[in-house]
């Protein structure tokens, strides 16, 4: 987002936080169906940004075409962003998106389940990379969406949050054009900002113990500056050592990374 649409959406963050938490989930499934709307109707998401228009045109207009769907929680969060000014359409509506991403993470919060919430998305993340036919099923255009989230129930109705397993719906069902990974990923990175933490993806070829983990923690809290949650991924094919990422930063001591370098110089 450019400079405009990011400073509205800090507003729109701002008056959704000051919002009763309670209310969380239900701004989060309104506001995930305004931008399954937003996607279909390109002539609605240039109304509501028309700079052309006055603020309080354009409350007017969402309230008039979306007042009887959505609730007043909802309602009044996208009535504040469209009162906002924005660069481009297509950027209102990512910013519903996010936005009720965040209201389902902080009903997660809410309800004193984010941490599992948070954990179970960077695990699926993770399956779905080990499992190539299961993610060939999730990401197949011939299948439809309510297959896909049949699918998404029988391996997570009793194994995840009921939080979780909307969150990877929606990822799975609507992931425009990233990797479902990486909308995972995403999402995950959101719960931990709700806790002003670095997310620090871990790769390691056997569990690591408690106290490694402390100390990594304590490490790298002590290179970035600010608190970390670790996010621990067993994975055999890393052959020793250890994986961390950090944002887009790679901090790589495998064995499998040092045999990458060894091919490549013989190869190269």
């Amino acid at each position: 987002m450019r400079g405009a649409s990011r400073a509205a959406l800090a507003h729109g963050v701002e008056a959704f936080e000051a919002s009763p938490a309670e209310t969380s989930g239900e701004v989060s499934e309104g506001l995930y169906a305004v931008a399954a709307l937003l996607d279909r109707e390109p002539s609605l998401r240039r109304a509501l940004t028309d700079p052309a228009s006055s603020p309080d045109s354009r409350r007017g207009l969402a309230q008039a075409l979306l007042g009887r769907q959505l609730g007043a929680a909802p309602l009044a969060v996208l009535s504040g962003l469209v009162a906002q000014r924005w660069s481009s359409p297509a950027d209102l509506r990512a910013a519903v998106e996010v936005l009720a991403a965040d209201a389902a993470l902080r009903a997660a919060e809410h309800d004193g389940v984010l941490d599992d919430v948070e954990d179970e998305l960077f695990r699926f993340a993770r399956l779905l990379e080990r499992e190539p036919a299961l993610r060939a099923a999730l990401t197949d255009p011939g299948l439809p969406d309510d297959r896909k989230s049949a699918l998404l129930r029988d391996l997570l109705g009793e194994r995840a949050r009921p939080q979780t397993l909307r969150l990877v719906e929606i990822a799975v069902t609507r992931s425009r054009g990233r990797s479902v990974e990486t909308a995972l990923d995403e999402l995950a990175d959101l719960a931990a900002q709700r806790r002003s933490r670095f997310v620090a993806q871990v790769r390691v070829a056997r569990p690591l113990e408690a106290q490694q983990e402390a100390r990594l923690a304590a490490g790298l809290e002590r290179l970035y500056g600010r608190r970390v949650q670790l996010q621990v991924d067993v994975d055999p094919a890393v052959l020793g050592g250890i994986s961390v990422r950090v944002g887009d930063e790679v901090l790589d001591g495998t064995v499998q990374r040092n045999l990458e370098a060894v091919r490549r110089s013989l190869t190269g």
